[in-house]
């Protein structure tokens, strides 16, 4: 600290008159320093125990906020992707549909080329307008499909667009079969199928299986556009073959290098393949801006797989976690009489996320109801039968239905239909559920 001015007075020549005598002040300032140090002692914190640890959640409450989060994601990727295609653009109010059709298209900026023309627009027309049109269903099952084909897409370098492929494959349906015999998401056929490394046998038809039948369609895309160098080309190789692809080009001549400079040479069903392709990838993309609505989204969009090491029915994990055995089968529907035949190799099972855990800590209750539910498959007479009544799904008969319209739209007879369903008579009625013992048509 500073001290106060010490005043010192001194006088020369004390003794000699006061009129003679001269005083000096001189001013002196003592600067005073004062450190204070303080010394505070901090004792550290003993780590804690590790066996003292509290786990924030169990495995099943982990699973359960997982599933949300994969929800909340998916809504969110959903919002983020329509969100450019659901409002209208200036100006689109006062052009032609024609006009509007090409403008939006063009918005689509995509590796495959996405032109418009009067097929394309037909196609449009048919998925907005038809009171057939599986939009609606398509739109609520992309909500799962969707990002797993685009997973593997990107996982292969592939444009992600070529998800619509399955759209107008299978609308989005693992089971559909073909009249010729082409089954899955995918459409492949046995030969094909085998071709691409998938297992097709008595209790597996791996065609299904959502993930492998989408890496072989994968696998066979890339395989075409190598040879051709244009992804219309190949999706048309796809649908009748690189062969009849081949001669068409070379009937079109060394200048054609797309779907379209080879249109009129190819087979009748492929000409409406591409442009079919175009107005579905439309559609998913502008359909809010058409008023289509999809329908409830498929509850179990968030889903995980688990490996099974050991023979084993749908049935043992449905009643043991309690989930419905239709949800089961709806998310692996490769398995076609609910056997998991994992006697030799391992087979993945696919589950609702909220479930994973769950099934990991009750596996020995799971499989502990072997003799319960794999004694009646034992007989192979019981194979058969299982065999048989997995075949066929539920119709709901609509306003205007009649036996005869069913019956040709699902290629079988009145007399089947009504041996089905034991029916007495001919009449039907709105909303009444009839069982078809046949695979389900394609759209």
């Amino acid at each position: 600290m500073q001290a106060g001015p010490i005043r010192l007075n001194l006088f020369k020549n004390r003794k000699s008159k006061q009129s003679t005598t001269q005083q000096t002040v001189v001013t002196v300032y003592d600067t005073v320093r004062v450190v204070v140090t303080d010394t505070i002692r901090i004792e550290p914190k003993a780590a804690p125990r590790i066996d003292t640890l509290q786990i924030a959640h169990t495995p099943e409450q982990i699973d359960s906020l997982l599933d949300m989060w994969h929800a909340m994601s998916l809504e969110q990727s959903n919002k983020s992707f329509f969100a450019p295609y659901s409002e209208a653009t200036e100006g689109e109010s006062n052009m032609a549909v024609d006009s509007l059709y090409r403008a939006r298209l063009q918005d689509l900026v995509s590796p495959v080329h996405l032109p418009y023309n009067y097929i394309v627009r037909d196609y449009i027309n048919y998925y907005l307008t038809n009171r057939w049109s599986p939009l609606s269903n398509i739109l609520a099952l992309a909500k799962f499909y969707f990002p797993i084909f685009e997973q593997e897409l990107i996982a292969a370098d592939m444009p992600v667009e070529l998800r619509a492929l399955a759209i107008i494959e299978s609308n989005l349906s693992p089971l559909a079969a073909s009249r010729v015999g082409a089954v899955g998401l995918w459409q492949f056929m046995p030969a094909t199928g085998k071709n691409l490394g998938l297992e097709i046998n008595s209790l597996v038809d791996e065609r299904s299986d959502i993930v492998l039948s989408t890496r072989a369609a994968c696998r066979f895309l890339k395989d075409l556009y190598r040879m051709f160098g244009d992804w219309t080309l190949a999706l048309a190789a796809y649908n009748c073959g690189p062969g009849n692809v081949n001669r068409a080009i070379a009937r079109a001549g060394a200048e054609a290098k797309s779907f379209w400079d080879i249109y009129d040479y190819l087979p009748r069903e492929t000409r409406g393949y591409v442009p079919k392709f175009i107005a579905a990838t439309y559609v998913y993309a502008y359909h809010d801006l058409h008023g289509i609505k999809a329908k409830a989204t498929p509850e179990c969009v968030s889903t995980d797989t688990v490996m099974i090491n050991r023979t084993m029915h749908l049935g043992q994990v449905a009643s043991t976690l309690n989930i419905p055995l239709e949800t089961l089968r709806m998310l692996n529907p490769q398995y076609k009489i609910d056997i998991v035949p994992a006697a030799r190799k391992p087979y993945a099972l696919r589950l609702p996320t909220r479930y994973t855990s769950e099934f990991i800590m009750q596996q020995d209750s799971i499989y502990s109801k072997d003799s319960m539910y794999l004694k009646e498959y034992i007989n192979p007479a019981n194979l058969e039968k299982k065999r048989a009544e997995g075949v066929g799904y539920v119709y709901t008969v609509r306003k205007g239905d009649n036996l005869g319209l069913i019956a040709k739209r699902n290629r079988c007879s009145v007399k089947d239909l009504m041996r089905w369903n034991k029916l007495k008579s001919t009449t039907i009625r709105p909303g009444q559920k009839l069982r078809i013992e046949k695979p389900k048509p394609r759209a």
